[in-house]
């Protein structure tokens, strides 16, 4: 009995200290699981996103027998190509694109209705980062005052930290602020952007209190300077840019102090006073680039246990699209520079984090116009909409029946945008003035509908145009009234002694609305689709990509074919 009653307390004994070393054990693990996530699951150790600011589609060919075979033909013929990639929703510019692609979603949704956009409840207007809650850090202007706080949707980038309890990093990168804000989402550990009166790339106290070491390093080398004293020459004989109209025409806009619209161009003498110029020549692309590899260095992007994500968007093809247009011999340099660039940055990934480790996907935010003089001198149908002035007639259309000036505060965004202060003291009827403002517009030769945002699901127009109508209708930030040009038809960019120079962008039309959209790397299949996909369809695919949750306010399905099966 003695024995028997000895042997149970050494069982149990045995039994206690098992269960203490099994908790132990058990602590052990989870406190180890919370330091190092999962590597089980297959993902790319890093994520690239590469949206160029006003990249037509079809540059992706106008160009390609120049291009050499490490940049934009390495994407195409490693890559996934979608051929046939629409933006979803209208005004397509900058803040709208950008949020797309990473949200998955519309302004409807997700709030950033345009680079600007009014404020209906208040009439005021509004910058799409603008946070003033927030400092600048590593300038002393009020350039970093910006954050993503208008942002009303997650991204992917958002996403991706939820899904690895924020071990993974996100970084945002651009010269334009809302270019690396809104792709890094709320929860990046940083966006960094340019400032044109110190020269440094910056940020805001909504990130960090101070810059890193890696990034006061990078601004010491002065890299704008060192660019801009390089002057900006053809990177061919200029006679081999047969893409091209002649270098000095008429339908382009020359820098302030150059006496022509024509390269070379003497950024050595130009800059003075004016490091922003940087933004305006492809030096601009090759220092955001520069940036991203000190960025991967300094982060150390793509050597942890979690996936990382930069988020880079190259804002100078914008810049001298709208100075020069789509055919002139400058846009054509700029991508030929740019084709070699990204060759060497897709050579440093392959280096750095290893071919086959990363996946990278290039995208435009939108596209841009032919300049409607050009058009215009090759007999096709295309012209200008002088917003100004038609924004001083329709007031003083108004004016005559409800004798009050000023009804409509502005064309922003090609919406009709009212004044509410002044409709809701006088008590006025606000169908009864949209119907009048409608019944004005239609009677402008450019104009070839004016829609009720709020009434678009009826009204007589293409089924195309209703549902970007809709999609791009924010109840808080559009205005009342879609204005749709007829094609070829814009609000302009820059004028001359012979008329508009330049281009610019907004409309649903293709030039517009045609992106390209060139997977490549882990995950990905080579091949191309012709059929429909949706710039709302990148965030999904980058979730299903990585085995996580689409963004909160996505609308977008995965394009399926792009994917590597597991």
């Amino acid at each position: 009995m003695k024995i028997k009653h000895s042997f149970i307390i050494f069982f149990c004994s045995v039994a206690v200290i098992a269960s203490a070393q099994t908790k132990k054990k058990t602590v052990s693990s989870a406190v180890t699981a919370a330091v190092v996530p999962s590597t089980d699951l297959p993902r790319p150790k890093l994520v690239v996103g590469i949206v160029v600011d006003q990249m037509r589609w079809d540059y992706l060919y106008r160009y390609y027998s120049r291009y050499g075979n490490s940049g934009f033909k390495r994407l195409l013929k490693e890559g996934f190509s979608c051929e046939n990639t629409n933006i979803d929703y209208i005004p397509t510019v900058t803040a709208a694109g950008h949020t797309a692609i990473y949200t998955g979603s519309v302004p409807a949704i997700h709030g950033i209705a345009g680079n600007d956009f009014i404020i209906q409840a208040t009439g005021k207007s509004m910058y799409c980062t603008d946070d003033s809650t927030v400092q600048t850090v590593g300038a002393v202007s009020k350039a970093g005052q910006m954050s993503p706080r208008n942002l009303l949707t997650t991204t992917v980038t958002d996403e991706l930290r939820l899904a690895t309890n924020f071990h993974s990093k996100v970084i945002g990168i651009a010269l334009k602020d809302r270019g690396g804000i809104l792709p890094g989402g709320h929860t990046a550990n940083a966006a960094y952007w340019f400032d044109d009166k110190s020269g440094n790339w910056i940020t805001s106290t909504y990130y960090m209190k101070e810059l890193p070491q890696w990034m006061k390093d990078f601004n010491d080398q002065k890299l704008p300077e060192t660019y801009l004293k390089l002057d900006w020459n053809t990177l061919y004989p200029i006679n081999t840019y047969l893409q091209s109209t002649a270098d000095d025409n008429k339908y382009e806009g020359a820098f302030k102090g150059a006496d022509a619209p024509t390269l070379p161009v003497k950024t050595s003498n130009l800059y003075k006073g004016n490091l922003g110029l940087i933004r305006s020549v492809p030096y601009g692309n090759t220092m955001t680039i520069d940036l991203a590899v000190a960025a991967i260095n300094g982060e150390q992007l793509g050597t942890g246990q979690a996936t990382d994500f930069l988020a880079m968007s190259l804002s100078s093809t914008d810049y001298i699209g709208h100075q020069f247009g789509v055919n002139a011999v400058e846009i054509e340099d700029t991508y030929l520079r740019l084709d070699r660039d990204l060759g060497t940055f897709l050579t440093f990934l392959d280096a750095k984090v290893g071919k086959g480790n990363y996946t990278v996907f290039l995208t435009a935010d939108h596209g841009a116009a032919h300049n409607p003089a050009f058009l215009q001198d090759k007999n096709i149908p295309a012209g200008v909409w002088d917003e100004a002035a038609s924004l001083k007639d329709i007031n003083s259309f108004l004016m005559e029946k409800y004798k009050i000036d000023g009804l409509v505060l502005s064309f922003t965004n090609y919406q009709v945008n009212f004044n509410y202060k002044i409709i809701k003291y006088l008590k006025l009827d606000e169908n009864a003035l949209k119907n009048d403002c409608i019944a004005y517009l239609q009677k402008l030769p450019s104009v070839a509908f004016a829609v009720d945002m709020q009434k678009a699901q009826t009204a007589n127009i293409p089924e195309e145009l209703r549902t970007r109508i809709i999609n791009g209708y924010s109840r808080e930030h559009s205005g009342v009234i879609q204005i749709i040009l007829k094609p070829a038809y814009f609000t302009g960019h820059g004028t001359n002694d012979k008329g508009p120079t330049g281009t610019t962008h907004g409309t649903w039309n293709p030039y517009d609305a045609h992106i390209p959209l060139v997977f490549m790397g882990w995950g990905i299949q080579h091949g191309t689709i012709t059929r429909s996909t949706h710039m709302t369809d990148i965030a999904p695919t980058i979730s299903a990509l990585l085995h996580i949750q689409a963004p909160n306010g996505s609308i977008g399905v995965p394009i399926s074919e792009v994917l590597t099966r597991f």
